[in-house]
């Protein structure tokens, strides 16, 4: 079969961070000659346009998201309701079924990749004579610690703060408790609906194949572990790098960073839905102005808060006046985060520890400071300062989870003041060598044209 002769579905959840890594596939896989059927809600289509890559093997097909009580009419993803409705919003995904049923039996591709929260989808693609391919667009630190079936289903808080049986790490041999308690989201029951970890798992085992956004050279252990206990083929996508950012960075902000030395401003954001306490926002931003250095924070709000009020109260008063000569708060609005990144001034990224995320600082030559907030986060950050000994985690009080400005300081100091002290000189060389290895091009390549053949031996 020739690969212009593969055609593959993508359908995922209906939140950025689950949406960008299926952008980042179908934009890898169009590029070797794949076709791909993007099925996203309706409002969301402008955006995944704008993030793909034009292409004539990629087509965006819009959904209808189906009305459900409790929940906004015009609504379109996660960053337009309260954390509390995300259940509510999987019941809506959860109706439109039928919808992708009709658009697979049309279309009739060789494969659909979808989301693992979306467990419903591999027996009506199997229907169809389709195969179901399980895409997980977290780590596989991740689906090897919590979302495997090692894991009893009901794990107490102590069963959580230690990894599954058979389970084998250098540097992950415990979490703290308050990451423990978050942990436990995902072994209760919302709405109804059958526990996140039995989803997931059911998701996994009724997959042909299940895809992992990683690779061996990263996380090895962790996919072998995964492999044994599903007992279905585990593949690799590559940690999916991001391609270089188009457009130009936006001239008050390229104007703002190039007045100050080559890698010297301190970029801080917890993607779009990750959200501060007022504690949390006035220790970090008092934290960044101890460092000395000049900070770019990027806040988020939940919907339904009014974010200038938020912060106005989370600040001591005339703190934003006295640091806005080498510090910028931003509430408002989308930022160029890429284009940021990589802007010549920037030298460390202060970050939620979200997969993306981290792969997108260390191709942007930033240091890496981790503040995880909740899931996989927290598992991340234990991989990549852990294991990779490529960044550092903000030191945080183990039953909750507390910071102080201090412990920002002493992380961002790591990195960015103690270059030639241990730990930061391995961390920064480390650092680099990842850094080496995600910009090899012949190797990220590889990642997808291997992909590709395991896809052709399925056909």
């Amino acid at each position: 079969m020739a690969k212009s002769d593969l055609h593959a579905m993508m359908v995922s959840h209906s939140a950025f961070g689950h949406i960008s890594p299926f952008v980042q596939l179908s934009n890898k896989l169009s590029n070797n000659r794949v076709r791909i059927s993007f099925l996203t809600v309706a409002g969301n289509v402008s955006r995944v346009k704008s993030l793909l890559t034009p292409s004539p093997n990629i087509e965006v097909i819009p959904l209808t998201l189906p009305p459900i009580e409790g929940l906004p009419a015009d609504l379109q993803n996660t960053a337009d309701i309260k954390p509390s409705d995300h259940g509510l919003l999987s019941n809506a995904i959860d109706l439109m079924e039928p919808q992708i049923k009709s658009i697979l039996s049309d279309l009739k591709p060789h494969f659909i990749f979808y989301d693992m929260c979306l467990s419903w989808v591999p027996k009506l693609a199997s229907e169809l004579g389709i195969k179901p391919l399980c895409f997980s667009v977290f780590s596989a630190v991740a689906a090897a610690y919590l979302t495997n079936p090692a894991r009893p289903k009901n794990p107490t808080l102590e069963d959580l703060k230690k990894p599954p049986n058979g389970f084998r790490s250098t540097s992950l041999t415990s979490i703290p408790t308050f990451q423990a308690r978050d942990l436990k989201y995902v072994f209760t029951s919302f709405n109804g609906r059958p526990t996140i970890f039995d989803i997931d798992v059911d998701s996994i085992n009724s997959s042909a194949a299940f895809f992992i956004k990683s690779c061996y050279e990263m996380e090895g252990p962790y996919l072998d572990f995964t492999a044994a206990q599903f007992k279905i083929p585990v593949f690799c996508t590559g940690p999916l790098v991001p391609d270089p950012p188009t457009g130009v960075l936006e001239e008050k902000w390229d104007t703002w960073l190039s007045q100050f030395p080559s890698k010297s401003v301190i970029f801080c954001s917890f993607g779009s839905e990750t959200f501060l306490s007022e504690d949390q926002i006035r220790e970090l931003v008092l934290g960044l102005d101890l460092t000395g250095l000049p900070f770019f924070l990027v806040l988020r709000f939940p919907a339904e808060v009014d974010g200038e009020a938020h912060l106005k109260k989370a600040l001591p008063n005339g703190l934003l006046e006295r640091v806005k000569s080498k510090g910028v708060v931003h509430i408002k609005g989308w930022i160029q985060q890429q284009l940021i990144l990589g802007h010549d001034s920037v030298g460390c990224y202060v970050n939620h520890s979200g997969f993306s995320s981290v792969i997108e600082g260390i191709v942007s030559e930033c240091q890496l400071v981790f503040l995880p907030f909740k899931g996989d986060q927290f598992l991340n950050a234990k991989l990549i300062a852990g294991d990779m000994k490529a960044g550092v985690e903000v030191n945080r009080r183990d039953e909750d989870g507390y910071f102080g400005k201090e412990d920002i300081l002493e992380a961002i100091k790591t990195v960015m003041v103690d270059i030639d002290k241990e730990p930061g000189a391995t961390i920064r060389e480390n650092n680099n060598n990842w850094r080496e290895f995600l910009l090899n091009k012949e190797i990220q390549d590889r990642f997808i044209t291997d992909m590709v053949e395991q896809m052709k031996a399925m056909t």
